[in-house]
């Protein structure tokens, strides 16, 4: 998608000065930690800060700003869209690894983590593959053969050098959508049935024995109702506790974050418990997809401070409560942005009815904003008793 722009308007010791890219704190010239990035910060408690990464601005050489902090201040990367199943294989046995390779480098450079982001998901499927199923020249059975062949190929390729992998993602539905009650959803549960999420996760396996494996979804940061029928998070519980119990190897379950400030939300004990209950399977847990969107009324966009402030103030909230939770809970072990530039987010494309905007954490002159300062902040004081260091799984066979 082509982004439209929106214009926005006691410290705890480190361990190692190395480690933090600081020279070791003197009386006359005492640590300031708030000189350091996101990255930086989090290595502390071992927790990854991550970003997707939009492909043609990282290699927009009018831009040079945008490369810069994603490599500086961030551990961890995503592929917005270049590793989904259309920009691989737009044509039918031939596959485009460009962008999706030129990623991987770029954190292999830059000693960044990749979350592999998606092997199964029922949008931006090729069109090859979605009008063969639709006109029957991809029977049920050749499907499920192209859903393995696909998997095992691109982990394969990347084997060893994608540390979390999103195998399938958003395969839930929602309660406003027909019928109202949670089910599975989308193309490939149409197609395959629910069996494929099991099948997805024993061929990725497979192609890679040591890369943690994700369930991925949207609206599952906290608990509702905790009726399956109706509330999705208990939804996605229920559906991982099976998967465990089938053997399965399933190691983890990533809360995408997509938060609007118009909404109620949850606060950080909320959401702490909902991990601590994933936790409680033997699974790890990740924010994936962060962002934090607002209405962008005409207010907002003639400039009045006095709608934009609260907006960032209340944007500046939401991003606090996922990052302290995460810090609270050990096996929560990375934090990804959905992109970090208003200049580049995916929000008002998506969000243009009523428009919305001003998701991220920088806005598009890249100046840090609110949200930033506060992630920051919570980075700085989490400490010891109740923040500890992460305790990361053993990929499960």
């Amino acid at each position: 998608m082509k982004p439209r722009r929106w214009i926005s308007a006691g410290v705890v010791a480190v361990a190692t000065a190395a480690a933090l890219n600081a020279l070791p704190a003197t009386a006359s010239r005492p640590y300031d930690p708030t000189t350091q990035t996101l990255a930086a910060l989090g290595q502390r408690h071992g927790l990854k800060i991550g970003t997707a990464v939009n492909a043609t601005a990282l290699n927009d050489a009018g831009d040079p700003q945008y490369r810069r902090l994603a490599a500086s201040e961030f551990s961890s990367v995503t592929a917005e869209n270049a590793m989904k199943w259309e920009s691989l294989e737009p044509t039918r046995g031939t596959y485009d690894w460009t962008a999706a390779d030129q990623l991987v480098e770029f954190a292999a450079r830059n000693r960044q983590a990749v979350r592999g982001h998606v092997l199964v998901w029922h949008s931006q499927l090729p069109a090859w593959l979605t009008s063969g199923v639709a006109d029957g020249s991809i029977s049920k059975q050749e499907l499920r053969e192209l859903l393995r062949k696909h998997i095992t190929t691109v982990v394969k390729r990347y084997q060893g050098r994608i540390w979390q992998w999103d195998v399938v993602n958003e395969a839930v539905s929602d309660p406003w959508d027909t019928p109202s009650t949670l089910h599975y959803k989308g193309f490939w549960a149409q197609n395959l049935g629910p069996d494929y999420i099991a099948d997805a996760f024993r061929w990725a396996r497979a192609a890679d024995p040591r890369a943690l494996l994700f369930y991925n979804d949207y609206n599952i940061e906290a608990f509702g109702s905790g009726n399956p029928a109706d509330d999705k998070t208990q939804f996605v519980y229920d559906m991982a506790k099976g998967l465990r119990a089938q053997g399965v190897p399933i190691d983890g379950v990533g809360s995408q974050g997509h938060l609007g400030t118009q909404y109620g939300n949850f606060d950080t004990l909320q959401v702490t418990a909902a991990l601590k209950r994933f936790a409680g399977l033997g699974l790890a847990t990740a924010f994936t997809e962060v962002d934090v969107r607002s209405e962008m009324t005409e207010a907002v966009r003639a400039g009045n401070s006095a709608e934009i402030n609260p907006r960032l103030q209340a944007s500046a909230a939401n991003f606090s409560v996922l990052m302290k939770a995460c810090l609270a809970v050990r096996t929560c072990l990375s934090y990804t942005v959905w992109g970090f530039s208003d200049k580049y987010s995916w929000v008002p494309d998506w969000f243009n009815d009523p428009p919305e905007g001003l998701a991220t954490i920088y806005d598009e002159n890249y100046q840090p904003k609110r949200a930033y300062q506060e992630l920051k902040s919570d980075l700085i004081f989490a400490g010891p008793p109740y923040v500890l260091p992460r305790v990361a799984p053993r990929p499960h066979r």
